[in-house]
């Protein structure tokens, strides 16, 4: 299974509306691959809170028309990472878009875990509730985004719902890069999985983004990352290998604690 990760750059400078064409052009170059993932809130930056409530954006809103357009113009599976969602009762939510390779809405996903320490996104956007899950004909796909990957315990409830790939949009501060790699590592060694960390490069309202976007096999091994400006990281990924490494090393059946079923949202 081919994956693609684009992590496209942020410049305000640049309309919203260019960087969704230019996104979108970047998806349909990818023919050939079986899923693309695009980075969180790529089309305001994940810092640029003053820009939440003007972009703020209905689930069917252009966004999801232009990611919908060449998902299926690709004839892929596309992560749209994530956009500020409003919500019909006026809520704000970081909330991921999953479409199918005709284009349709397959799954969303609105992020638990806010970051900002009582600022921020944190107090700005709403937090989801429910763990998700989305079914390839290869893999799947279990939904986290960004300051989610410092939270294990979700990753193991969608590992217990099936998720056998882990697709983390993000937009990640380069200060803290060193936690980016550990964590996403972490993440694939725990839970037996493919982790797919897709981040953003450029400068968020004045946060330098750290790029990097990182695939990681379920033994913890880096298969490929990017570097620090706007870049396709192209890997190829083994369906069986999740699967494979749990039975070679089955330590997910040695579990003793946390063991109640989550409550999740798949297709």
């Amino acid at each position: 299974m081919r994956a693609s990760l684009i992590q496209i750059a942020v410049d305000r400078d640049e309309p919203v509306d260019s960087r969704r064409r230019r996104a979108a052009e970047l998806v349909r170059e990818q023919r050939g691959s079986a899923l693309v993932v695009l980075p969180e809130l790529w089309t305001v930056g994940a810092f640029a809170y003053d820009s939440f409530e003007t972009e703020a954006e209905t689930l069917d809103g252009p966004t999801h028309r232009v990611m919908a357009e060449a998902a299926a113009d690709a004839g892929v599976w596309l992560h749209a990472g994530s956009v500020v969602e409003r919500a019909a009762d006026g809520r704000l939510f970081n909330t991921s878009l999953v479409l199918s390779p005709e284009g349709r809405l397959a799954g969303v996903y609105r992020k638990i875990h806010r970051f900002g320490f009582d600022k921020g996104e944190a107090v700005m956007m709403a937090a989801g509730e429910d763990l998700v899950t989305v079914r390839l004909p290869e893999a799947t796909l279990g939904l986290g985004t960004c300051y989610d990957l410092r939270f294990p315990e979700l990753f193991r409830g969608l590992v217990d719902a099936g998720a056998d790939t882990l697709v983390v949009p993000a937009g990640w501060p380069e200060r803290r890069r060193a936690h980016w790699t550990l964590l996403a590592q972490a993440r694939a060694v725990e839970n037996q999985a493919y982790v797919l960390a897709c981040g953003s490069a450029g400068t968020h309202a004045g946060v330098e983004q750290a790029g990097h976007s990182i695939v990681v096999d379920p033994w913890g091994e880096v298969l490929a990352e990017a570097g620090a400006g706007e870049e396709v990281l192209t890997v190829d990924l083994d369906p069986k290998r999740p699967g494979a490494t749990r039975e070679q090393f089955p330590a997910l059946k040695d579990r003793r604690l946390g063991l109640a079923p989550p409550a999740v949202r798949g297709s």
